[in-house]
């Protein structure tokens, strides 16, 4: 049957932008860093990422990008396979996509401004007087449009941040996807990354991903919540309250910051009488 009813429905967006399908990755033999994992993200949401350093969150964020490609599985960005070696397909998928990378990676010998324009000069094809007027607008939205003409040497650590998010929205992305967003931020930058975080993905119906350790921020900005553990094991997901009210003594010992439960300070090893050649065993 054909006729309007069937070419709009053609044109219906699924509710799920990125579907992690049985990913299992490792950089090498000797150590897996994610084990059939698999995970859906929905159009439009925030949704964190929290975790042990080492458990994978930000490896996940390289498979999405397409740095990296599964060992086994897929990755699917608006139900189209992501694949890494397809250069084409990478160039064309990450002008749909924004990152915020830990550490912000601005370019140290270019000037506030032309961090922001970075991007839109390298993608876009619009003509300068364009870019000048988007590059301000986008840095207005993070409070920093008075600080174009500075050297990145001349800003702080909390306004380089909020560059290189002014960076990662430049283009207009459907994804923005940050990795530790709050990390090395004072309580009043922290406050304001997360508030920007939150209204920009409102503001510009994106999909945001946020990789952090930090609990209280990402409960108060996210839609969903994925809990993940060393060895890319899932160990709970859904809504910031459902995961703040969990009975799972994983979950509580991570939500709460709980330092005796099922997660163990010390990393697996040899008992230590063996590794120092004590006989009998230690005292």
């Amino acid at each position: 049957m054909r006729g309007p009813g069937r070419r709009r429905a053609a044109h219906l967006k699924s509710d799920t932008l990125i579907e992690i399908d049985h990913v299992t990755f490792g950089y090498d033999s000797s150590r897996t860093i994610l084990n059939d994992v698999s995970l859906q993200f929905p159009r439009g949401k925030v949704t964190a990422l929290l975790g042990g350093s080492g458990c994978g969150k930000t490896t996940l964020l390289r498979l999405i990008g397409g740095s990296n490609a599964p060992n086994s599985g897929e990755v699917r960005f608006d139900s189209e396979k992501v694949v890494a070696s397809d250069t084409r397909q990478m160039y064309r998928l990450r002008r749909r996509l924004g990152m915020l990378f830990q550490f912000g990676a601005l370019f140290t010998d270019l000037t506030v401004f032309d961090n922001v324009a970075f991007p839109l000069r390298e993608h876009s094809g619009l003509p300068e007087a364009l870019i000048r007027d988007i590059v301000l607008m986008k840095l207005n939205a993070v409070g920093l449009r008075g600080a174009a003409p500075l050297r990145i040497s001349e800003v702080s650590g909390g306004m380089a941040r909020r560059i290189a998010l002014a960076r990662a929205i430049a283009l207009d992305p459907e994804l923005i996807m940050y990795d530790e967003p709050f990390a090395g931020l004072d309580l009043i930058s922290m406050g304001v990354a997360a508030k920007l975080i939150r209204t920009l993905n409102d503001v510009t119906g994106a999909t945001s991903l946020v990789v952090s350790h930090d609990v209280p921020e990402c409960m108060a900005i996210s839609d969903f919540v994925v809990l993940m553990a060393t060895g890319g094991r899932i160990v709970a997901q859904g809504t910031p309250a459902e995961l703040m009210g969990s009975d799972d003594a994983e979950v509580r010992q991570f939500v709460r910051g709980e330092p005796d439960g099922p997660v163990k300070f010390h990393y697996p090893a040899v008992p230590i009488a063996q590794d120092f050649g004590i006989a009998g065993g230690a005292p």
